[in-house]
């Protein structure tokens, strides 16, 4: 039995691939269900960002069919093996305590991870997939990643994806105060992003969504106004800059609603483009709305260039991360290895202890029927016996049939002859 990671990220697939494996919140715990039911799977839990998804599990095996499983889905229209990267036993403790404290994150460091870590544990614990050892190594991940940040600079001046779209929309496009930036979405990217033009004294903010008592929120809080998601297409028209972080699995804008509204622009004298800034995935935004004239299509894999400073400047901080990850990973896979030594141990007390309580049990009713208590006791002392010592005996007498002696020797180290017993007994009181 082994600890797997198989996943795709920014570093191995651009967004169009990423997102044909990224789960939506309401598909994940159907999807643990579907992987707990692959042939020796004992645990597991899914992680689905903008930049990643990655399936965490204990199971027996290669990982192989957890591999297949993923490789296809949810979306089974290709096969995306060669893009999986995958991570066993200590390899995969450090791999997620690198994610929980950012240094896989496209922006180094970036606090979020951490959250969407702490959420994929927590639907897997709801779903019943986690088990003891998943619960453990997410658990050692949270403080790893807390002290990580306690103790270097790692999160100093924290910056997020929804911060370095902000900073691409100011350095390459227009001037924010002069600009109506329209907000498609109300999730926390949004919310981000919307404190930092907020910040940036952007001129004017829409907010739009589908659920618009969360729109009608996050205007309140910024001084915007709030939308209705099926409105979109009227107000597209009045913004410059639109950026979107929505959870939905099809784009909601597409070619022709843009063309539309640069037509609309036009009309109006309105010669400037329009920036499209696009932080979901799947993408909100039809990849062929960058064929447009007079319209800048970014994704999340367009955000490198602008946080590659910020990438710079923390690499002295990762590295003490990675000296602190480097230990807690030591200090992890030494705990499972001294707890898989006691498991015997664990297991031989669990079995007597099962054995007290059903014939302790037993004689109480005897006791309480009105039964003799001299017999009672004889019951439950023969009772007990044979309890614990059945399966012992059974493996003595296999054992002598085909020659074991190593069981034999192990039996005389832990039950020595009367007079071996005695005279340990006397050293020991010396």
């Amino acid at each position: 039995m082994s600890l797997f990671v198989l996943g795709i990220n920014h570093q191995t697939a651009p967004v169009s691939l990423r997102e044909r494996v990224a789960f939506a919140g309401d598909a994940i715990a159907p999807a643990l269900a579907a992987v707990r039911s692959l042939p020796g799977v004992r645990e597991a839990a899914l992680l689905s960002t903008c930049n990643r998804t990655e399936l965490y599990a204990v199971a027996d095996g290669d990982g192989s069919a957890l591999a297949d499983w993923l490789a296809t889905h949810p979306d089974d229209t290709g096969d995306l093996h060669g893009y999986l990267y995958r991570h066993a036993d200590a390899e995969a403790v450090r791999h997620l305590f690198r994610v929980a404290t950012g240094l896989d994150s496209l922006v180094l460091g970036e606090p979020q991870i951490l959250g969407q870590v702490k959420d994929a544990w927590a639907i897997a614990r709801a779903a019943g997939s986690l088990g003891g050892q998943l619960d453990r190594l997410f658990q050692h991940a949270f403080s790893t990643a807390k002290r990580a940040r306690t103790h270097t600079r790692i999160g100093t001046n924290p910056v997020s994806v929804a911060s370095a779209a902000v900073r691409l929309a100011q350095e390459s496009f227009a001037r924010l105060e002069d600009s109506t930036v329209l907000l498609v979405g109300a999730g926390e990217t949004i919310e981000l992003a919307a404190r930092h033009l907020t910040q940036a004294k952007a001129r004017r903010l829409l907010v739009a969504n589908r659920t618009l008592a969360h729109a009608q929120e996050l205007a309140t809080r910024h001084g915007g106004v709030a939308l209705p998601l099926d409105e979109l297409d009227r107000h597209l028209d009045e913004a410059d800059i639109v950026l979107s972080a929505t959870a939905a699995q099809q784009p909601i804008l597409r070619r022709p609603q843009v063309a539309a509204a640069l037509a609309r622009r036009r009309r109006r004298h309105n010669p400037r483009p329009l920036l499209l800034l696009d932080l979901a995935v799947p993408r909100d935004v039809a990849a062929d709305v960058a064929e447009l004239a007079d319209v800048y299509l970014y994704t999340v894999d367009d955000l490198e260039r602008t946080i590659e400073d910020n990438r710079r400047g923390r690499r002295e901080a990762a590295d003490e991360a990675e000296a602190i990850i480097d230990l807690q990973v030591a200090r992890y896979v030494e705990n499972l290895a001294a707890s898989a030594r006691t498991e015997p141990l664990k297991r031989l007390r669990a079995h007597g202890e099962a054995a007290r309580v059903e014939v302790l049990a037993r004689a109480r009713q005897q006791l309480a029927a009105g039964g003799d208590p001299d017999e009672v006791l004889g019951y439950l002392a023969h009772t007990l016996t044979n309890r614990l010592l059945h399966a012992p005996t059974v493996a003595l007498r296999e054992a002598a049939l085909t020659g074991n002696a190593d069981l034999g020797r192990a039996v005389d180290r832990l039950f020595p002859a009367s007079g071996e017993r005695a005279e340990s007994e006397d050293l020991r009181e010396d």
